[in-house]
């Protein structure tokens, strides 16, 4: 069991920048790769980014490539997404998941463990 607790969310205007954790606890956390979600209102929810489990691959959705950035510190159990140049569009609700399989993947059905997730609100 791998329980992930999100924060860093809130109101920023665009053009503006978050930076979002995702705390994890229970097992062994460098066995999980680590994904991004968001769900914005009435949407279903959209793959952001994903990470490997050393951190050394990474996968970004078209939407957020060269404006959010993704890493993970192992040895504390954290992985953080720099969510720079925010547009409107960006406001979601955002989750971070753990994944214990090692093929890449943006299917959130495939994620095994999430998080409560973090409001993001972009102002125009």
């Amino acid at each position: 069991q791998v329980q992930l607790v999100e924060s860093g969310g809130g109101l920023v205007q665009a053009g503006g920048s978050l930076r979002l954790s995702c705390a994890a606890s229970g097992r062994t956390f460098s066995n999980y790769a680590v994904g991004w979600f968001r769900q914005a209102p009435g949407k279903e929810r959209e793959f952001v980014v994903r990470i490997s489990r050393s951190g050394g691959t990474t996968y970004y959705s078209d939407s957020v490539k060269g404006r959010f950035t993704i890493s993970r510190d192992n040895a504390k159990n954290m992985v953080y997404l720099q969510a720079n140049s925010l547009k409107p569009e960006d406001t979601a609700v955002y989750y971070c998941a753990a994944d214990r399989g090692v093929i890449m993947t943006i299917q959130s059905h495939s994620y095994d463990y999430w998080g409560q997730g973090t409001q993001v609100t972009v102002s125009s």
